[in-house]
């Protein structure tokens, strides 16, 4: 029996990993394949049976009703401004908060850090119902501050937590060289220690971003009206008891997942920086 090379054992454990990755990437794109074709057959064929792969009557006719649609355009109006507004004051909080426990060591700082990872471990929907009471006390029910306020609350620690990592692997000697350059701590900051967060920085905007995108539970209690609702919710309107526009439903389905890619397209070059990232030297 030839006994296998080194090469040659390489060689096939390289097949068999590109193999393996290629059936696991194929699990997970398979679910959003389906559901583009179902976008692209009619209504009336998506629950025919036996069902085909392939729509027999290809149509774009769902993507031109729901782009005419007046409350699809609100609701990824709504969904486009409560992820970005949250995402901004992530960022604006996160930074300084994360520079801060960085650098200097004041009483009670691990019991703030803790604090910080407890508040990770909460769930929105567990706390919906005193997050209702809260907002209605303070009138802001149905209104993009309460969701926007929300998401950002719940977002808060991964972001400073992962931050505060990269602030803290950087040598204290950059400072003080900024320092004696004449940069005060917010010129430090901003020109200095910002750029160098950047892979950390690009990792918590994507995070918080697609949790804001995606949530469901907060803003389908608090968000009342029909045309503020965002896409999450919105969009289950098109499947009721008393109508099912099933093509309209993964249209839009689909259109929801292009803002996704637009941001990790834009952003992949520094979100691998910050998974390969590890102390400045």
């Amino acid at each position: 029996m030839t006994r296998l090379t080194p090469i040659g054992r390489k060689r096939i454990r390289h097949y068999v990993l590109a193999a393996a990755g290629l059936a696991v990437a194929a699990s997970f794109l398979a679910p959003y394949v389906v559901m583009a074709l179902d976008s692209l057959r009619p209504s009336s064929e998506v629950l025919q049976s036996p069902a085909t792969f392939l729509p027999r009557d290809w149509t774009f006719g769902a993507y031109r009703e729901i782009a005419g649609d007046a409350r699809f355009q609100n609701w990824l109006k709504t969904s486009l401004i409560v992820a970005a507004a949250s995402t901004i004051v992530v960022l604006l909080v996160s930074v300084p908060a994360a520079y801060f426990t960085a650098r200097h060591r004041f009483p009670g700082r691990p019991a703030f850090l803790f604090l910080v990872l407890v508040t990770q471990m909460f769930s929105p929907t567990s706390l919906v119902v005193g997050l209702y009471r809260e907002f209605f006390e303070l009138d802001l029910v149905n209104t993009y501050l309460a969701i926007i306020v929300t998401n950002a609350a719940f977002n808060l620690a991964f972001a400073i937590w992962i931050l505060h990592g990269f602030f803290a692997s950087i040598p204290l000697e950059m400072e003080e060289a900024a320092e004696l350059d004449g940069c005060g701590r917010v010129a430090t900051l901003l020109r200095i220690m910002l750029p160098l967060v950047k892979p950390g920085a690009v990792t918590a905007i994507t995070f918080t971003f697609i949790a804001a995108w995606n949530e469901y539970v907060v803003a389908l209690t608090l968000m009342q009206d029909d045309d503020k609702k965002p896409l999450t919710v919105g969009i289950s309107s098109y499947v009721t008891g008393y109508e099912q526009h099933w093509d309209q439903l993964f249209a839009a389905s689909i259109i929801a997942i292009v803002p996704v890619v637009i941001l990790f397209t834009a952003i992949e070059k520094h979100l691998v920086g910050g998974l390969t990232a590890g102390a400045v030297k």
